[in-house]
């Protein structure tokens, strides 16, 4: 069991369901993530990973239990300063689409309460290290797919944020900036961002997690560090562990 001081992410008996026979179904739920994680979130289609990061940011609020990020209530209230604690890198774009990189950072580094110096520094930095700066005045929707994750992205971290959850942040995209993606999350890891990440890449994923936890049905089936589930299951890829316990069947 972690302290509470080192946890990131705290999720007690959490219930939730979308209609009372349809839909993705939590009851009494229990997640820790300690602090400075790379923590995958796996699991079929349907067995409730985006709902969860969904809840856990605050999206939609849960029916019972309780959620924490680093020791402070999510989804009570709608409260500014807590939601500078993290992060979301959404499957779905979340950018406006006739504005430039710049002018969307501009305007999420405003809603996040950074002061216009702070957003044009974050800017000027993210612009380059993700590779946009040659683009950076030019409308986002003429961009590639793999530069438009790189411009969502940036807008989940514009506030420096402690915890950075994303959702399939490299779908669709070609090799080279899914490596340019994941580089640059461990980079912010290393500087202490807690991240929480899920993908169907488990290649990619195997990589970059060092904990996992699977879902299915809208259960914690297995969680831990992702070499001892490994070894405990007698296999030897994250992908082979997922198939185990997730078994091989479709999913819809």
């Amino acid at each position: 069991m972690v302290a509470m001081a080192n946890l990131a992410v705290e999720i007690n008996n959490l219930a939730f369901s979308y209609t009372e026979n349809t839909g993705v179904h939590f009851a009494g739920l229990n997640l820790q993530v300690p602090k400075g994680e790379r923590f995958g979130l796996f699991g079929p289609n349907g067995a409730g990973k985006t709902t969860l990061m969904s809840l856990m940011t605050g999206l939609i609020s849960a029916q019972s239990g309780s959620i924490k990020l680093l020791g402070q209530p999510i989804g009570i209230k709608k409260d500014k300063e807590v939601n500078k604690l993290f992060g979301f890198v959404p499957q779905d774009f979340s950018f406006y689409q006739e504005l430039s990189p710049a002018e969307n950072l501009e305007f999420f580094g405003a809603w996040a309460g950074l002061s216009k110096k702070q957003t044009n520094q974050r800017t000027t930095e993210l612009l380059e290290v993700l590779g946009l700066q040659d683009v950076r005045n030019q409308p986002v929707e003429k961009f590639s797919g793999g530069m438009k994750r790189r411009v969502n992205l940036a807008i989940g971290v514009i506030h420096n944020p402690a915890i950075l959850i994303l959702d399939e942040p490299t779908v669709g995209v070609d090799v080279q900036t899914r490596h340019a993606i994941i580089d640059y999350l461990r980079k912010i890891n290393n500087a202490g961002t807690t991240l929480v990440y899920t993908s169907h890449q488990l290649g990619e994923a195997e990589d970059l997690c060092n904990e996992v936890a699977l879902i299915d049905d809208g259960q914690i089936i297995a969680q831990g560090q992702l070499e001892s589930l490994m070894e405990k299951y007698g296999q030897p890829t994250l992908e082979g562990l997922f198939l185990n316990l997730t078994g091989k069947q479709y999913r819809d």
